[in-house]
């Protein structure tokens, strides 16, 4: 299985209900919005609690690995994105994105978000560069290729699809409303 890349790591084993979830909050009030966060847990029902806690919070809880006696709980910290207006003029919605998917029409799905979200879920054939990596990985995006750019709400994606365009890409589309709305076939690690 591969690795799933982490910001910051929180030490719950061995704790009980609620303290894993207060180390996950004091954590997460350190941590940088968009940034991921890995939570070792052995309570068994810490995931139950992972998720309800992330979603009465505004947080995005991606998902949860179990390693033998170890949960490792994966979130991702809030940061108002959805209420970013979109800039990039060329936007396209889900349905529009799979019936290019399903025509197997030649298409680059680039997916911006953080590795871990991708991890736990993504557009099948669908090629991972974080947003933030972007810039220093252009060179692996094809120019001639029409570029269909997603990530959770269509507000990470629409700062990518800008970069792609003021590089001198000139077929990029921006997916909206992307991952969070995707009632589509998807991929996991697990």
């Amino acid at each position: 299985m591969e690795t799933i890349k982490f910001d910051q790591q929180v030490d719950a084993k061995g704790l009980a209900c609620p303290m894993p979830i207060v180390r996950t909050k004091k954590a997460m009030n350190d941590l940088e919005p968009g940034k991921v966060l890995e939570v070792q847990a052995t309570d068994k029902g810490s995931t139950a609690d992972m998720k309800a806690w992330a979603q009465s919070t505004g947080h995005q809880y991606l998902g949860t690995v179990e390693e033998g006696e170890v949960l490792k709980h994966y979130l991702r910290k809030a940061t108002g994105e959805e209420k970013e207006e979109k800039k990039h003029p060329h936007v396209v919605n889900n349905e529009e994105l799979q019936a290019k998917l399903v025509n197997n029409e030649d298409i680059l799905v680039l997916d911006v978000r953080e590795s871990a979200e991708y991890a736990f879920q993504h557009i099948p054939g669908s090629k991972s560069i974080p947003l933030d990596e972007l810039e220093n990985r252009l060179s692996e995006v094809s120019t001639d290729q029409k570029i269909y750019v997603v990530c959770r709400t269509g507000s990470r994606s629409d700062l990518a699809a800008q970069k792609l365009t003021k590089a001198g890409f000139k077929k990029v589309m921006n997916v909206v409303p992307g991952m969070s709305e995707w009632g589509h076939p998807t991929d996991s690690v697990n």
